[in-house]
C-alpha cells in the first residue's frame, strides 16, 4: 500500500502542477450562467492571466496538491483491490466486473475528493466573483482555503465540507466505470516489457491513461458542471441558486440549454488526460518501489 500511496502522490503533484491553470479556467467557465455564446476557453484564460497574473492561475492549487496524494492512492489502490476480488475462478475479469471495480473505486475516493473539490472551487472562482462585484461597485474580502474550511466547520460542522457529495459521487463513480475498463483494454493492446512481466511498456501506459482519461472526462462532464455549480458557495449577483442535483439540472437545462452541460469540456479533457497518463506511467514504472528499494509488483 505504501508504494501505491507514494506513486499516487508523485503522479498527482506533477500532474496538478502542469495543468492547474486550465482547471481554474474550466471551473470559471462552468460557473458562468450565460448562454451558449458566452466566454470561451482561450478568452477566459487570457482575461484571468491579465487580471490576476501567473500566480493567480494557481489559486487553490495548494489544497489540490495537499489532498491529491490520498485521493489518487485511494482510487488506484481500491481499483486494484476490487479487480483482485472480482476476478473469476478461472482468472478472467469480464468487462462488467471491470466496470464494477472502477465504480467502487470511485465511490471510495469521494471521502477525500468532496472537501478537496469544495475548497478548490471557492479559491478558483473567487477572482471571477470579485471582478463581477467590483464592476458594480462592491468589494469582497480575500479568503483562504483554511478560513473557508474553518467557517464551514464552525457553522455547519464537518458535514459542511461535504456539500455536493451526491454530485461528486455521480461524477467520480461514472468516471471510474468508464476510465478503468477503457484503460485496461487500451493498455492490453500495446507492446509488452521484455522482462517477462507481461506488463505494457511505459509509453503505452502513459498514452492509454491519457486517452482513457480524456474520453471518460468528456463522458461525465455534465455531472462535473452540476457538481461545480452546487459547490460554488458564492455566486455573482443575479446568478441562480440551486437546491440539489435535480434542481441544478432542471434550471440549467431550462435557462441555458443542453450545451451548458458541456461547458469546460475541452479544458477538462486537456486537464484529465495528462493527470491520468502521468499517474499510470508512475504507477507502472514503480517509481516509489525504486525509491524504497522494494520489488515492484509490476516486475
Amino acid at each position: 500500500l505504501l508504494p501505491k500511496i507514494i506513486n499516487g502522490g508523485i503522479a498527482g503533484i506533477i500532474g496538478v502542477s502542469c495543468v492547474f491553470p486550465l482547471d481554474l479556467v474550466k471551473t470559471r467557465l462552468q460557473n458562468q450562467q450565460v448562454g451558449p455564446n458566452g466566454e470561451k476557453m482561450l478568452d477566459c484564460f487570457k482575461k484571468t492571466y491579465r487580471a490576476e497574473g501567473y500566480f493567480g492561475m494557481y489559486r487553490g492549487s495548494a489544497v489540490n496538491i495537499l489532498l491529491i496524494t490520498p485521493e489518487k492512492a485511494i482510487k488506484l489502490a481500491a481499483n486494484d483491490f476490487f479487480r483482485h476480488h472480482l476476478t473469476t475462478s478461472n482468472g478472467t475479469l469480464p468487462i462488467t466486473r471491470q466496470m464494477a471495480a472502477g465504480g467502487l473505486a470511485g465511490l471510495c475516493q469521494i471521502v477525500i475528493t468532496t472537501p478537496m473539490e469544495l475548497l478548490k472551487i471557492q479559491m478558483q472562482d473567487a477572482g471571477r466573483v470579485a471582478a463581477q462585484a467590483k464592476a458594480v461597485g462592491k468589494t469582497i474580502p480575500k479568503v483562504s482555503a483554511t478560513s473557508i474550511a474553518m467557517e464551514l466547520i464552525r457553522t455547519k460542522g464537518i458535514t459542511g465540507l461535504y456539500k455536493g457529495t451526491g454530485a461528486t459521487m455521480l461524477r467520480d463513480v461514472s468516471f471510474s466505470i468508464v476510465y478503468f475498463p477503457l484503460f485496461a483494454t487500451l493498455n492490453s493492446l500495446g507492446p509488452r516489457r521484455d522482462d517477462g512481466s507481461n506488463e505494457a511498456v511505459f509509453w503505452c501506459s502513459f498514452l492509454s491513461g491519457c486517452a482513457a482519461g480524456s474520453m471518460a472526462a468528456l463522458a461525465v462532464n455534465p455531472f462535473d458542471v452540476v457538481k461545480t455549480r452546487l459547490q460554488a458557495l458564492k455566486k455573482v449577483e443575479g446568478e441562480m441558486q440551486f437546491n440539489g442535483v435535480a434542481d441544478c439540472i432542471g434550471k440549467t437545462l431550462k435557462h441555458e440549454g443542453v450545451t451548458a452541460f458541456f461547458k469546460g469540456g475541452l479544458c477538462r479533457m486537456i486537464v484529465i488526460a495528462p493527470l491520468f497518463g502521468i499517474a499510470q506511467m508512475v504507477y507502472f514504472l514503480g517509481v516509489a518501489e525504486a525509491l524504497l528499494g522494494v520489488k515492484s509488483g509490476n516486475k
